[in-house]
């Protein structure tokens, strides 16, 4: 048994399928077929059910695919341990965020880093919390920013700061509301707001509903880019994060009655993970970052 049976069970488990498989592994369909044949009679159980119109994991599979799943992730660690520089020197991030936080909080992040530690590399990718929280446990990521509440067991989450939802309107002298908006007056507003694969759009339709407030929704978007063009362009409204407003002098933020709930960003890491230097020296700056920036404290 090698490292690599390993790996091609997980690529088939994966795909449901050899050739699919065999394709990401880079290696042709009939070997990746004898490799398996080969770790099945190495561990003396048949792993894979073939007799299906797709390839699945029998139980002793699924048994014995969650720990080699481990194995390999304690294998990535430890390369990655051989390789941590403590004088910071080289060293790799890799970090999950949530999607409104690419339009506030990544840029700065990236720019301190770079200042302070030039020769560490950031990688960041942005999905929905729930798949950032699946990637830190399954070590294919170092890092989250997203927000504290429910977390898949394995993940811990230390808060940041607390970030707050305004509507926004372009610069429009003429818009009736100075200052603060009553909920109630939210149903005359045609509104451009994010689409509901988002956790801010979810979090705004309940606000919503808790108030009975029948949104007249014209445009959803799949980006904070194109709602702030969109925003500003038109006499649409939308809902967003009061920092983005901070960094767009041609949006006004307007204040509603009552304000919709306040989130808490938190920094999220698995539970017992090895965290390199370069990760424990982004963490010190993004705690930095948010202080020196401003951002409301987190709840006690």
């Amino acid at each position: 048994m090698e490292l690599r049976h390993l790996r091609y069970l997980l690529a088939v488990a994966e795909h449901r399928n050899f050739t699919r498989a065999a394709d990401e592994l880079h290696i042709s369909q009939p070997t990746l077929s004898q490799q398996i044949k080969q770790l099945e009679r190495a561990v003396g159980a048949q792993l894979l059910d073939r007799t299906g119109r797709t390839v699945r994991l029998t139980d002793t599979g699924t048994a014995y695919a969650a720990h080699a799943r481990r194995a390999l992730g304690e294998l990535s660690a430890a390369q990655r341990a051989v390789h941590d520089v403590g004088d910071l020197s080289q060293g790799h991030v890799r970090l999950g965020v949530t999607p409104t936080f690419t339009a506030y909080l990544i840029g700065s992040l990236a720019a301190e880093l770079h200042t302070r530690h030039p020769n560490i590399s950031l990688r960041v990718i942005e999905d929905s919390q729930d798949r950032i929280e699946a990637a830190l446990l399954a070590d294919d990521l170092d890092l989250g920013i997203a927000f504290t509440g429910p977390h898949l067991p394995g993940i811990s989450a230390t808060a940041l700061f607390t970030e707050t939802l305004s509507l926004v309107v372009g610069s429009r002298p003429d818009h009736p509301a100075t200052g603060v908006l009553p909920v109630q007056a939210l149903g005359a507003e045609h509104l451009a707001l994010l689409s509901g694969d988002f956790a801010t759009r979810g979090h705004i339709d309940a606000y919503f509903a808790v108030h009975d407030v029948a949104a007249r929704i014209m445009v959803e978007a799949n980006t904070i880019q194109a709602l702030t063009e969109i925003v500003q362009r038109t006499p649409l409204a939308t809902v967003l994060p009061d920092a983005i407003t901070h960094d767009h002098p041609h949006l006004t933020p307007i204040a509603l009655d009552p304000p919709l709930p306040a989130r808490t960003v938190a920094l999220l890491h698995r539970d017992g993970a090895y965290l390199s230097a370069a990760t424990h020296a982004f963490t010190r700056l993004t705690h930095d970052l948010v202080q020196a920036r401003g951002f409301t404290p987190p709840p006690v």
